[in-house]
């Protein structure tokens, strides 16, 4: 196949709607989705009731920000309130196709309908063609990662390769041995993998044949990009998502930004107020998705961006976020994974013996890091540690043991010290 065969070409029309026939679908989108979650969301009700919003006043995309915001953290609470989810969902679990579970602990559900988390068209823009064999590294057990790129895949009429994370010796086999096209996970995972190919003397572009990389989970930089793509000669591009709603953004070929997915409803907003900002202006990242079943309406992400809605070269119409920039509390994303301070204390608290800790993050080579400092005295329990680590945090840091102390009296339970070139 081409490069030009993968570079070229929309998959919905929804992507070149001009800016008012954009307005004019959200609008309608909206309107549906308020008035249905209103009547059959339990957490919805209250949320309108409480802010005295009225579906039936909603008249432009700008009422909107009548609706308070909803934190990604409060989910973690709301879930815990009842049946369905606390109210969050519209329909009984059994009506359901999957339900996941993420860091948190937060529950991911999975309607029946088709392209549910609607990635079809980011990969397609990203590169992925009929044909292509995909090899996906993210985790199958339990989080959604997995199986939610399977379908857009299937759609495209790939076959899948459902690899998961880690086994790199295995990983490398499959890929020489099945003509492996495309990759999906985490960029420093790929990275990975180029240098112990390397390691082994395979020669990436001949022992291997990878054509296009989908990427997420983690910020990666230009410097990143272009050295994998070098070391493949392929097409890596990026999606931009969580496990609450799905797709949120994706790259094109010309790289100008995350295009903003047609199902949904993105706004740029104070981290504070929740007020809209001006196109251009640095925000948190609020989405509304059109998912009557689980209608997370006005959800936070906890990431920052902006909007930029310049003519984009691919021909798509579609206003798009720029650099991930930060976030904006403590929370971090690591290898892919969401990291709470709330959670590392709950396991931290397990053992009495220690009496402060600290997880610093670097990407040393742009691969992710992340270092387990504690302050205890004659530690013994290094391996159940790690276990309950990464059985509750879904990671394994490095463990440092440290004299009681050591650490600064004003310490972030979360030091992110990575570095973007």
């Amino acid at each position: 196949m081409t490069r030009k065969d993968r570079t070229e070409g929309i998959y919905s029309r929804r992507e070149v709607l001009d800016g008012s026939e954009r307005n004019q679908y959200s609008l309608i989108q909206l309107k549906e989705l308020l008035s249905y979650a209103y009547r059959y969301s339990e957490d919805v009700k209250k949320r309108f009731d409480r802010a005295q919003f009225h579906v039936d006043k909603f008249k432009n995309l700008s009422d909107l920000k009548h609706i308070p915001i909803l934190k990604k953290k409060e989910l973690i609470f709301l879930q815990s309130m009842g049946p369905r989810l606390g109210g969050l969902l519209t329909k009984d679990l059994g009506e359901l196709r999957r339900v996941f579970l993420s860091p948190g602990p937060i529950f991911d559900p999975e309607d029946r309908a088709d392209d549910y988390w609607g990635w079809t068209e980011g990969f397609y823009a990203c590169g992925f063609r009929s044909g292509d064999v995909a090899q996906i590294t993210f985790n199958y057990h339990l989080a959604p990662a997995g199986l939610m790129f399977e379908e857009p895949l299937k759609n495209l009429g790939c076959a899948v390769i459902p690899a998961g994370p880690g086994n790199t010796n295995s990983q490398l086999d499959i890929m020489q041995k099945l003509r492996v096209t495309g990759y999906i996970g985490t960029p420093s995972y790929l990275l990975h993998l180029a240098q112990k190919a390397e390691e082994m003397g395979l020669n990436l572009r001949k022992d291997l044949f990878m054509e296009v990389a989908f990427v997420t989970g983690e910020k990666f930089s230009e410097k990143m990009r272009s050295q994998v793509e070098k070391k493949f000669d392929c097409i890596m591009r990026q999606g931009y998502g969580t496990a609450d709603v799905g797709c949120i953004g994706y790259e094109c070929f010309h790289k100008t930004g995350l295009h903003i997915s047609n199902r949904a409803f993105v706004e740029i907003c104070h981290p504070d107020t929740g007020i809209p900002l001006k196109d251009g202006e640095v925000g948190e990242i609020v989405v509304t998705a059109f998912n009557k079943t689980y209608p997370l309406i006005r959800l936070a992400t906890g990431d920052l961006s902006y909007i930029d809605r310049a003519p984009c070269a691919c021909g798509r119409f579609t206003p798009r976020l720029g650099t991930i920039v930060g976030r904006v509390d403590t929370t971090a994303r690591i290898k892919g994974m969401f990291v709470y301070p709330h959670q590392v204390e709950q396991v931290m608290s397990t053992y009495e013996e220690i009496k402060r800790w600290q997880i610093v993050v670097t990407n040393p080579e742009g691969i992710d890091e992340m270092e387990l400092y504690i302050e205890a005295s004659n530690f013994k329990r290094q391996d159940e540690l790690l276990h309950t680590f990464r059985e509750k945090i879904k990671l394994r840091p490095e463990l440092k043991i440290l004299a009681p102390g050591s650490l600064p009296p004003q310490i972030r339970p979360i030091e992110d010290k990575r570095k973007w070139d």
